[in-house]
């Protein structure tokens, strides 16, 4: 007898569907998307804005003050031995791009900050000329404030030199001479500026006054920190040349 066999094949498991995101799933994702890339986006803002801020105050609380400190200390130091009274100080009243720009000159016992070559070294002298002058900027908008330092003393102590730049964003740099020392004197804008000006010698007190632009950090990014009229900022300076130098320079 014939045994007949049956090939089966094999087992068909059912058939699984396939199920998709639901709409209310794309836009939970999409929102929690959207917090991280405003929270990110705050992250940076507020870095960027301490980053501006830090640079501001950098220049508001270090730049002017340190050019005030560095002139005075300048003054400080200035000698009259050996000079002429018309040869001690000058102040010069000059106007560029509509602010003020005044030039200070003297000689003073500074130690000059630039080396000089001499016999195959390098030395620095205990005794400079030196000035205060302004540049019109490369840009036209603003002026640059120097330190003109001469190595050494020659005949004319209130020209020539190696200029060092200070700062590019100068709004104004006005300096007032007081021929005595009290609230009602008048300022004088010149001081031993030409050769029969009676002013000359030393005065009893200069104030100085730098008036400076904030640099924004980016050029075309707004800063937050302060306000557009806050970011010119005046500075002032009051400097008494003492009684026991000026008796000095009158016995010359």
């Amino acid at each position: 007898m014939r045994t007949t066999r049956i090939l089966r094949g094999p087992k068909l498991s059912p058939r699984r569907s396939v199920r998709g995101f639901t709409l209310i799933e794309v836009l939970l994702t999409l929102l929690i998307m959207s917090g991280i890339m405003l929270t990110m986006t705050s992250i940076l803002t507020a870095a960027r804005t301490s980053r501006d801020t830090i640079h501001n105050i950098q220049e508001t609380q270090l730049a002017g003050p340190a050019i005030l400190d560095r002139i005075e200390r300048d003054l400080r130091a200035l000698t009259v031995y050996d000079r002429t009274r018309q040869l001690q100080l000058r102040i010069k009243n000059k106007v560029n791009l509509g602010f003020d720009a005044d030039s200070l000159d003297f000689v003073c016992t500074t130690r000059s900050l630039t080396l000089h070559e001499e016999s195959d070294r390098f030395v620095r002298s205990s005794v400079n000329e030196v000035g205060y002058r302004l540049r019109i900027a490369p840009t036209g908008d603003f002026l640059e404030l120097y330190r003109r330092e001469e190595y050494g003393v020659d005949d004319d102590p209130f020209e020539g030199g190696n200029y060092l730049l200070l700062h590019e964003r100068v709004r104004g740099f006005d300096i007032r001479c007081f021929e005595k020392d009290g609230p009602d004197e008048e300022p004088i804008d010149e001081w031993g500026a030409a050769k029969n000006d009676e002013h000359i010698g030393l005065p009893a007190r200069i104030e100085i006054t730098l008036t400076l632009e904030l640099a924004p950090r980016l050029v075309n990014e707004q800063l937050r920190i302060v306000p557009t009229d806050k970011l010119i900022v005046v500075y002032k300076r009051v400097i008494r040349f003492p009684e026991g130098l000026r008796l000095a320079e009158n016995d010359i």
